[in-house]
């Protein structure tokens, strides 16, 4: 075992350390103030701050550096002497090894995969947890049971992590497991502080410890969940909580060092008490006081980088209090690279205010003048119902009703339009059974559509088969362009849809020409054994009901006879699929 004189030694050296490299870090640059205070790779620094450290983040970090220099002090304690037995022996070194873990062991561990590092710390904790039971000396067995019971609660925690990580059923899926597993981490350490004071061999500088590390434990879980919306996206919170949450590895370490003692050890005098003292609550204290901006800084809830805005929740799903922050969201959102709606300086009061007076604008233009005033820096793109909706209901919700629906009444509605769009399509050759057929209404796009495929969707080289066909069937007289597996058949009018009918044939039919404006055929092979029509996609293109497989012959070559009319039902088309080896394109209807 190491001399006290040593031990002192080591303590004053690696404390120096860190306040030197601390101090050093302001000469040196950014990264190298990071490494200094939070022990963990440079490559960090453009995580948290990919455009430098501002003032306050670096007071942080200054702060910081203090406080760990003060918490590494005491973590560095020699261990008391005296005589331990087996399960002692092993329990205080298992909580050494967490104490390494938490100073070092967790970079290198970082870079092995994730689920061996959450296998470590169950494995780690499980053992701690049994000796904890064995070795404090619980004096009550309910005592002992009720920790046992919150040591499981702890380890099943770990293990909802471990599960999660090998990606299988985890435990904490429910909206009330997940939260109780968390706290099982915070209910375990307390009831270990309290056997260790009925145990009576720990000081009371160790309780102390121990019952700081619950209230920092408690902090960081609200903290951490609300850590977007307090500091959009600064590193000060990162910072300050890591230094603080080294109380807890302060409290494993006194735990371990004070294992021998038969008795309750003598207490520090009076007047160290009080520095001791001091010193814990400027270290509790500090980070709560650096999260207080003052009054004229603007209150920002959301980022545009904030992880829960990049969904857009629909209207009807949300409760009244939740609408503001979905809309601080969209107008903070630099979704695609574009520009956010307002500008950062703006509190979440004023661009709520600002939402609603552009919702009674009476056009672009004044919607424009509006945005200009808060400086935003696309104030000619004006604001869109489907973001306004979430601050002025009545006002969007009077021209655009489709917009105060829920996700499922969205969906039951434009089921509905396809439904009603696909019975306006009727068969066009009722009494010709295909072995398979569909009819339905196809849905193009608006704007530049070329039209639909019949491709080999199975085809190794579909995508390319259907991007030739696609620049072919502007050269084609007749609208269709043909590669290989595809066949991309263009409208003849400009059309937003299309009734679509499929069938599939053993053999060729008649010509049948007559009624349909125009007529061809053309050549399709089948690599995989399957054609059809793509179907459509929520906010895609797509026919509305399932197409057939029309390679009724498996693999081969196939022929494709396209008739198209324009009528006063729109535009229709029928396509007629079968077997056949022939590679000539046929005008049978110019």
């Amino acid at each position: 075992m190491l001399s006290d004189g040593l031990w002192r030694t080591i303590r004053i050296g690696l404390v120096g350390l860190v306040l030197a490299a601390a101090v050093a870090g302001l000469v040196i640059g950014d990264s190298w103030l990071w490494v200094a205070v939070e022990w963990s790779p440079p490559a960090s620094v453009r995580f948290y701050a990919p455009n430098g450290f501002d003032t306050l983040t670096v007071v942080a970090l200054l702060v910081a550096a203090l406080v760990k220099a003060a918490l590494l002090w005491l973590i560095l304690r020699a261990p008391a002497p005296g005589p331990l037995n087996r399960r002692a022996k092993a329990l205080r070194r298992l909580l050494y090894l967490a104490v390494a873990y938490a100073l070092l062991l967790w970079l290198p561990i970082a870079l092995l995969p994730d689920v061996l590092d959450a296998a470590f710390q169950f494995a780690l904790w499980t053992a701690i947890d049994v000796l904890y039971l064995l070795v404090i000396r619980w004096r009550s067995r309910m005592l002992r049971v009720a920790a046992g019971a919150l040591f499981a609660v702890e380890l099943a925690g770990m293990a909802d992590e471990l599960l999660d990580e090998l990606d299988v059923l985890e435990l904490g899926s429910g909206g009330i497991v997940g939260p109780g597993l968390m706290l099982g981490g915070a209910a375990a350490t307390v009831i270990t502080v309290v056997g260790q004071w009925r145990d009576g061999r720990w000081s009371r500088g160790t309780l102390t410890a121990g019952w700081l590390s619950v209230g920092v434990y408690a902090l960081m879980i609200p903290l951490n969940l609300l850590f977007e919306q307090i500091f959009s996206g600064s590193p000060v919170m990162p910072v300050m909580m890591d230094a603080v949450g080294l109380v807890s590895t302060v409290w494993i370490a006194a735990t371990a060092r004070e294992l021998p003692g038969d008795d309750r050890l003598v207490d520090l005098p009076p007047a160290r008490r009080r520095v001791v003292r001091v010193t814990v609550a400027a270290a509790a204290v500090l980070p709560i006081i650096a999260m207080i901006h003052p009054e004229r800084t603007p209150h920002l809830t959301y980022t545009g980088w904030s992880p829960r805005c990049f969904d857009r929740p629909s209207f009807g799903d949300l409760k009244p209090a939740e609408r503001d922050a979905v809309f601080l969201c969209r107008a903070r959102s630099t979704d695609g690279g574009v520009p956010p709606m307002f500008p950062a300086s703006l509190s979440d009061q004023a661009v709520l205010a600002y939402g609603r007076v552009l919702c009674r604008a009476r056009d672009r233009d004044e919607q424009e003048a509006i945005l200009k005033r808060a400086g935003s820096a696309r104030p000619a793109w004006g604001a869109d119902p489907w973001d306004l909706v979430y601050v002025c209901p009545e006002i969007i919700g009077a021209t655009h009703p489709e917009l105060l629906r829920s996700a499922a009444e969205t969906k039951a509605a434009n089921d509905a339009h396809i439904s009603e769009e696909n019975a306006r399509c009727r068969d066009p050759w009722p009494r010709t059974k295909g072995v398979v057929q569909a009819t339905a209404n196809y849905f193009l796009f608006v704007d530049g559509d070329p039209g639909y495929l019949v491709h080999d969707p199975a085809d190794e080289a579909a995508d390319e088969a259907a991007e030739q066909a696609m620049d072919k069937v502007y050269d084609d007289s007749a609208g269709i362009g043909v590669a290989r597996s595809a066949a991309l058949i263009g409208h003849v009018e400009d059309v937003a849809d299309l009734c679509l009918t499929v069938k599939a044939l053993r053999t060729a039919p008649p010509r049948r020409t007559a009624g349909w404006d125009q007529v061809n055929e053309v050549p399709i092979v089948s690599r995989s054994g399957r054609l059809t029509v793509p179907e459509k996609g929520e906010g895609e293109v797509g026919a509305g009901a399932p197409m057939p497989n029309l390679a009724i012959a498996g693999k081969g070559r196939y022929r494709l006879r396209v008739y198209v009319r324009v009528g006063d039902a729109g535009e229709e088309h029928l396509v007629v699929v079968f077997p056949g080896a022939s590679r000539k394109r046929l005008e049978l209807k110019p």
